[in-house]
């Protein structure tokens, strides 16, 4: 993955992981008055899961990119990793029970479902390259994971501009980031990992 990519991909995922636990100063209700509504107290706990864990995954994730780290550190590689792995299990198992009990948004809830399982399986598939030895493949499903975890970053990008053309109404633009957050994210991973790589220059004799 370039550099520079890199780097803005890590900036800005540390940035709404931050963001995300606003709730601790402004409280529960303040901080996430546009989703708390939607769901009903006994979901509320799964709800709470995501938000908590879902950030954790997303800042752990990100520094799984850097090859420095990966070689100099590579004892914290694999905390980081196994972080990241713990995160995305347990927030993507409550994120998927919010779907599968949504109620009334069968869109939002499929888009969202469909994430959730994606999310799982992808961190599941690089888990088990990892384990059985097999690096290159744990690299490539490892960046499809993230592109899916960078969805937290993509939606709250999005959301701001759904919410003023939807007149402040999360429930018609919750439609749209149901895809619109993580669909273009595996797209572009997936051309970083299909895109021809440029040979090594050749050393002199």
């Amino acid at each position: 993955m370039p550099r520079a990519l890199t780097l803005a991909m890590s900036v800005s995922a540390v940035g709404v992981a931050l963001a995300s636990y606003r709730f601790v100063f402004l409280g529960w209700e303040p901080a996430f008055f546009t989703v708390t509504a939607l769901h009903a107290p006994p979901r509320q706990a799964f709800l709470a899961a995501h938000i908590v864990l879902a950030p954790i995954a997303l800042v752990a994730g990100a520094f799984q990119f850097f090859p420095g780290l990966r070689a100099r550190r590579p004892r914290l590689h694999r905390v980081t990793g196994r972080l990241y792995v713990g995160s995305v299990v347990l927030s993507g198992l409550a994120a998927l029970v919010l779907a599968v009990t949504t109620e009334g948004r069968p869109v939002a809830a499929l888009g969202f479902g469909t994430l959730a399982i994606f999310w799982l399986g992808t961190t599941g598939l690089a888990l088990r390259a990892i384990l059985a030895g097999r690096v290159e493949a744990h690299r490539r499903w490892m960046t499809r994971s993230y592109a899916l975890t960078f969805g937290a970053v993509t939606l709250r990008l999005q959301l701001p501009l759904l919410l003023i053309l939807y007149d402040y109404d999360y429930t018609p633009a919750s439609l749209i980031l149901a895809w619109s957050s993580w669909v273009p994210n595996l797209l572009v991973a997936e051309w970083l990992l299909r895109r021809p790589t440029r040979p090594a220059p050749a050393l002199p004799a």
